[in-house]
């Protein structure tokens, strides 16, 4: 049994590695999207002692939800699990537009809750800051919602540093979601010692920057979907990343594992971050990514995977 940890102050202890379900029935963003097999992925999840599952309105947009709702709602473990989900944007016929008012984020819970078949959200994230709403107004609403037991932790994702700092004035921040893996590691400087400071849970999402620090490219691998467009897979950089990549391997080889596992460990080793959420398409990779909870790197293991990636 793997052994839980809290996100933060929040309160909620889970399995450190989680589940992040935007190829559940989310159709905007992956189209060749099959939800018998996004259920199935979290059906496995739930029977594989994952508790963590992180979904948005945004994947779907609402589809995810009602998925992951439904094979929670069959697993019959709904008091065991953790689940987060994210509001703010609405879609409109010009695109995505981003609502922190109160009263939105109020109304986007209800909806949440509804589509998700439950009576309370574990987690709850604004997904996207909005140019109007200050920041700890829209917390605010967050914290009756949590008083009034809807929701039982806050979160933010994307809101950038001084954003954060703003919305968390009273303390009632318990999670932040942002971008960090070992080839942009930016957050080292801009948020974590903001986010160690309060003990604050910082969850990364692209952790195997689009699968590239999985090692399952070579110089060969040719990508023509929003990888390609990616820097990490521009010319010149895709091949020194790919020669990053490659010294990982070594590591992972003696431990007997792969390198996303090494990859997905080493975030485990940063105070600020207790648990990460990786993807999954199919069941047997839900299952895979669970080893990250059996890989032990060394001081120096965590020192030398440091160096290759400064």
């Amino acid at each position: 049994m793997t052994k839980h940890v809290q996100l933060g102050k929040s309160g909620l202890y889970v399995n450190p590695v989680g589940l992040g379900t935007n190829a559940v029935g989310g159709h905007n963003l992956f189209p060749d999207t099959d939800e018998e097999a996004g259920k199935e992925l979290v059906r496995t999840a739930i029977d594989n002692g994952v508790n963590f599952l992180d979904t948005a309105y945004l994947y779907g947009p609402g589809r995810s939800e009602e998925l992951v709702g439904e094979v929670v709602k069959e697993s019959g473990k709904r008091s065991d699990l953790v689940i987060a989900t994210k509001v703010s944007p609405i879609f409109k016929d010009d695109g995505m537009v981003n609502d922190n008012s109160p009263d939105f984020l109020k109304q986007e819970v209800e909806n949440s809750l509804k589509r998700l078949q439950t009576d309370y959200i574990d987690l709850l994230y604004i997904h996207y800051p909005d140019e109007k709403t200050p920041e700890a107004e829209a917390v605010g609403a967050l914290k009756e919602l949590k008083d009034e037991g809807k929701i039982r932790s806050i979160g933010l994702s994307n809101f950038t540093p001084e954003q954060l700092k703003a919305a968390d004035q009273d303390g009632y921040v318990d999670v932040y979601q942002g971008e960090y893996n070992l080839l942009n590691r930016g957050a080292e400087n801009t948020f974590f010692p903001y986010t160690t400071e309060h003990n604050i849970s910082f969850i990364p999402f692209f952790p195997l920057a689009a699968g590239l620090l999985a090692g399952k490219y070579d110089k060969q691998s040719q990508f023509n979907d929003i990888r390609a467009n990616s820097p990490y897979f521009k010319e010149g950089a895709f091949e020194q990343n790919l020669a990053k990549v490659d010294k990982l391997r070594q590591i992972a080889d003696a431990k007997d594992a792969e390198v996303a596992h090494v990859v997905l460990a080493w975030y485990l080793t940063r105070d600020t971050i207790d648990a990460i959420i990786p993807g999954a398409k199919r069941a047997e990779q839900v299952l895979n990514n669970q080893k990250t909870n059996d890989v032990q790197l060394t001081n120096d293991e965590i020192q030398e995977i440091d160096r290759i990636f400064q």
